[in-house]
């Protein structure tokens, strides 16, 4: 069992939002466990689950799909993005080594390159070169910047052309271990704060082991949020994480209003604390890894 968690430059238009998740669940052994759309970020992320033919079969899919609607030269958004499919991770769940995931990252490069025209990027476990490991590396510049990059020899992709495709750019494909997707919104839409306390407490600026961060600005919602990815909850726990953030907020005089998970959570990253705790707004179980899975499965095909 693998599961796959593309995320699409498109989160306006709740048409092409269904329709890209309707791709995935027509796939015929892929269970699609979750999927969710953000019209500020301008990106809708899709967590699938399958073994490695059913995936490959159904990432192609949703690649079909993005193409039609998804053009980067008109799309905006405040997520940093360099494809219309900007990234697909692959996650080796049960007893699915790490290495069957770097294997299929492979494969699915290869097969995006040859069927698109759309130059693909490997990443982290799958890197071939140790400074093209992290996503916000390969992303800087974003979509507007990537015909420049890609001029440069150290930026010639893994697969595909050595140019952009001209309406979905370019796409980021890899294999890693579970990560936690997690916002902190503030009770303001004071940006200057948000990208303050995302740097207090990303690790690259000096904050917490294993913490992206970025502040960003949830227009439709006139709101500030703290948008993180955990990339090692063991290392770092997402209620240290929540803590932190709650401090560094009061320390300028702002308040957090609630959090927020994309895509699911391993169980095991709730065992300290709880989502009252963590002002996890809208969450259900159905939002732990494990009890959605079960819950599929006693559902059956």
């Amino acid at each position: 069992m693998i599961e796959s968690i593309p995320n699409v430059s498109e989160g306006r238009r709740s048409a092409v939002v269904a329709e890209l998740a309707e791709a995935v669940r027509q796939v015929r052994g892929v269970r699609l466990l979750d999927h969710s759309a953000d019209p500020s970020h301008n990106r809708s992320v899709y967590s699938l689950a399958g073994d490695a033919e059913a995936v490959v079969d159904a990432v192609m899919r949703l690649f079909e799909v993005a193409l039609v609607h998804v053009d980067l030269r008109t799309h905006q958004g405040v997520h940093p993005r360099i494809g219309a499919v900007d990234v697909v991770p692959l996650v080796p769940l049960g007893g699915t080594t790490l290495d069957t995931c770097i294997t299929l990252s492979h494969r699915i490069g290869q097969s995006i390159a040859s069927a698109f025209g759309v130059p693909v990027f490997l990443y982290e476990a799958s890197a071939a070169r140790p400074d093209r490991q992290k996503l916000e590396v390969i992303r800087r510049g974003q979509f507007e910047g990537l015909a420049d990059k890609m001029r440069l020899p150290a930026w010639q992709p893994d697969f595909g052309p050595a140019r952009p495709h001209p309406t979905a750019g370019a796409t980021v494909v890899g294999a890693r271990q579970p990560l936690i997707a997690f916002n902190v919104n503030l009770a303001s839409d004071n940006i200057e704060a948000a990208k303050a306390i995302a740097a207090a407490v990303r690790e690259s600026s000096g904050g917490l082991p294993c913490v992206k961060a970025l502040g960003l600005s949830l227009t439709h919602r006139r709101l500030a949020q703290v948008s993180m990815n955990l990339t090692d909850f063991t290392r770092t726990p997402i209620h240290v994480v929540f803590d932190a953030v709650r401090e560094q907020a009061e320390r300028r005089g702002e308040r957090v209003l609630e959090s927020e998970l994309i895509g699911l959570i391993p169980a095991a990253a709730l065992e300290a604390t709880s989502a009252d705790a963590l002002q996890l707004a809208h969450f259900t179980p159905q939002q732990v890894l494990e009890t959605r899975l079960a819950s599929l499965d006693r559902a059956g095909p």
